[in-house]
C-alpha cells in the first residue's frame, strides 16, 4: 500500500515518486471511507511522516490501491485542498503543500524527543511534588500482600445493582443540575447519624461535606487550614499522599514520631510547638498500627486549643478491629472544636466509588464550602442517593459485620502462616484492626526493604516496603506492609513462603 524509494540523504530519507501514508480502510466503521482517507493523510502530515512538498498518488491510483471507488478519495483530496494540507501543480499532480510550516511538518530523527512548542515549556515546581504514578509497583499491583485491596468477591453485587438501576430511573432536572457543595442533604444526615452512633462523633448534618475520597478531604484541608510555609505535625512512619497533599499546598512538614501510643505529642512540642495543624490516624496510625492512648488524646487537644492548631483526624478504616469494640473517634473528645474529621468508604465498599465525607467546625463550614466550589463545584449525585438507601435500608451495616469476620479470618491466617514460616526472624505489628499488618526485620548492611520490594514485584508478590513511609533522610524501621483483604484464607500459607524466598537466608 506504501511505497518508498529512495535513500538516506544527512539522517533523512529522501522519496522519490508519490507516497501513500498508512491507511487502514475498516468498512465496518461508522465514519465514511472519504472521512478515513483524510484523517490518515492529515495525521501523517501533522505528525511529519509525510514532508512538506511530497507528492501524492492519484485519486485513481489510491483508489485502486484501497479497492474503493474514486469518489471517496476525490472528496477526501478535495476537503485537504480545501484546508490547504494539499496543492495540485499544473502537469504535476497533487503534493502536500510547500507552505505548511516547519512546526506543523518537523524533520527529525524519531529516537529524539519531538519539539513541543516555540518556547520553554514551564510548569510549576507545585506539581514537581507529585509522586510519579507509576513509580513503585507495589502502589497499582494486584495479589498477594497488595494494600488498599477488599474482597470484591463478598461484595452484595445484586442489591446494589438493584440500588443503583433504582435511582437512575428516577432521573429529574434537579439531579441533573448542579447540587451543593456539601452534598445532597438526605446522604449528609444518614452520615450524621451513623457517625453519631457507631464512632462517637459530635455532629450534625450541616457539618457534614460529602468528598471524592480522604484524599479530596485531606487536600482541601491543607488549602483552608493552612498558608504556605506553615508548619504541619505529620506523623513519622506515615501515609505517604497525605505528606504530598500537604507538601503540594506549600506547608512545611514537620516529622513527629509514633510509637505504641501513637504520635508522640511531647515530641511534637520540641519540634515545632507552633505548629498550625496535626495531621493523625489515631484509631489505626499508618502504617504501623497504633491506637493512640487517651493520654496522648487528651494531650493533643490540650496542645491545639492553647496553640491556636488544628487537628485533622483520617479515620480511614475504623470499622475493623478484631480484638475489641471500634475506637471511638478523638474528635468526639474535642470541647474547643479545633477537629476536622474525615472517612472514606473507599475500605468498607469499595474504592472506585470515590466518596467520603468531612466533619467541618461549625465556623469553618462556609469557608470549606467556598473553597470546594472552586476546586470542583459539587459531588456527583447518583451514588450518594444509592449509598443513602443502601446504608438506611441496612445492607451497609449487615456487609461490614461479614467483611469484619471475613478479614478477621484472614488476618488470624496470615499471622499464623508469619509465625510458622519466618518465626522469630519478624516482629509483626498492627495486627489488631484493618487490612494490613506490617513486618519489621534485621537486613544485612547494605540490603534494603526497597530492594527487596521490586525484586518481589517481578514475582507477583506486593510488598509495601515501610521504609518509604518515613520522611526522606530520618532512619528509617525496615519491613514490610502486607495487605490481606484481597487473599484467600487458604492461600495464606503459600504466599507467606514465597516472601521467604525473598528474603537473605537466615543464619
Amino acid at each position: 500500500m506504501t511505497t518508498y524509494d529512495g535513500a538516506m540523504k544527512g539522517g533523512r530519507k529522501e522519496v522519490r515518486g508519490p507516497v501513500t501514508p498508512v491507511i487502514a480502510i475498516d468498512r465496518g466503521a461508522a465514519t465514511p471511507l472519504h472521512r478515513q482517507i483524510y484523517e490518515a493523510y492529515r495525521r501523517s502530515i501533522v505528525g511529519g511522516d509525510v514532508a512538506s512538498g511530497q507528492q501524492v498518488p492519484s485519486s485513481r491510483s489510491l483508489a485502486h490501491d484501497l479497492r474503493v471507488s474514486r469518489i471517496p478519495v476525490l472528496t477526501a483530496y478535495s476537503q485537504l485542498l480545501a484546508e490547504g494540507y494539499f496543492e495540485t501543480r499544473a502537469g504535476a499532480g497533487t503534493f502536500v503543500s510547500a507552505s505548511l510550516p516547519d512546526r506543523l511538518t518537523p524533520v527529525r530523527n524519531r529516537d529524539e524527543p519531538e519539539n513541543k512548542g516555540p518556547g520553554p515549556r514551564c510548569v510549576s515546581e507545585r506539581s514537581d511534588l507529585a509522586p510519579a504514578r507509576t513509580s513503585a509497583p507495589w502502589t497499582y499491583g494486584s495479589g498477594a500482600f497488595s494494600v488498599g485491596q477488599l474482597a470484591y468477591d463478598h461484595f452484595p453485587f445484586p442489591i446494589w445493582s438493584s440500588l443503583v438501576a433504582r435511582h437512575a430511573r428516577k432521573v429529574n432536572r434537579s439531579s441533573l443540575n448542579y447540587g451543593d457543595p456539601m452534598g445532597l442533604r438526605d446522604f449528609r444526615e444518614t452520615i450524621a447519624t451513623y457517625l453519631r452512633t457507631s464512632r462517637a462523633v459530635h455532629c450534625e448534618a450541616r457539618q457534614i461535606m460529602v468528598v471524592s475520597g480522604s484524599q479530596q478531604a485531606l487536600d482541601l484541608s491543607a488549602r483552608v487550614l493552612l498558608d504556605p510555609r506553615e508548619p504541619a505535625w505529620v506523623e513519622d512512619p506515615g501515609y505517604e499522599l497525605m505528606r504530598h497533599a500537604l507538601r503540594m499546598a506549600g506547608c512545611r512538614l514537620v516529622p513527629v514520631p509514633v510509637d505504641e501510643e501513637g504520635m508522640n505529642v511531647g515530641a511534637g512540642k520540641k519540634l515545632c510547638r507552633t505548629a498550625r495543624a496535626a495531621y493523625v490516624t489515631p484509631s489505626h496510625q499508618y502504617p504501623l498500627g497504633a491506637t493512640m492512648s487517651v493520654s496522648r488524646r487528651l494531650q493533643l487537644l490540650d496542645w491545639a486549643r492553647h496553640a491556636g492548631a488544628w487537628i485533622v483526624e483520617d479515620d480511614y478504616d475504623s470499622e475493623y478491629r478484631y480484638e475489641s469494640m471500634p475506637i471511638a473517634s478523638l474528635q468526639g473528645l474535642d470541647r474547643s472544636a479545633r477537629v476536622v474529621y474525615t472517612g472514606t468508604f473507599s475500605k468498607t465498599l469499595f474504592p472506585s466509588l470515590r466518596l467520603g465525607y468531612m466533619v467541618i467546625p461549625p465556623d469553618l463550614i462556609d469557608r470549606f464550602a467556598a473553597v470546594r466550589r472552586v476546586a470542583d463545584l459539587c459531588p456527583p449525585q447518583l451514588y450518594q442517593a444509592v449509598l443513602t438507601d443502601f446504608i438506611a435500608e441496612g445492607h451497609f451495616a449487615r456487609h461490614i459485620r461479614r467483611t469484619r469476620l471475613l478479614y478477621s479470618e484472614r488476618r488470624a491466617a496470615l499471622v499464623e502462616a508469619i509465625r510458622e514460616v519466618l518465626g522469630s526472624r519478624v516482629s509483626i505489628l498492627g495486627s489488631e484492626a484493618g487490612m494490613h499488618l506490617v513486618i519489621t526485620l534485621q537486613l544485612p548492611a547494605g540490603m534494603r526493604d526497597l530492594e527487596i520490594s521490586h525484586r518481589a514485584a517481578q514475582s507477583n508478590l506486593w510488598l509495601w516496603p515501610l521504609s518509604s513511609t518515613y520522611l526522606e533522610g530520618r532512619s528509617a524501621r525496615q519491613g514490610f506492609i502486607l495487605g490481606f483483604g484481597s487473599m484467600q484464607a487458604a492461600d495464606m500459607l503459600a504466599a507467606v513462603r514465597r516472601l521467604r524466598e525473598m528474603l537473605p537466608k537466615h543464619r
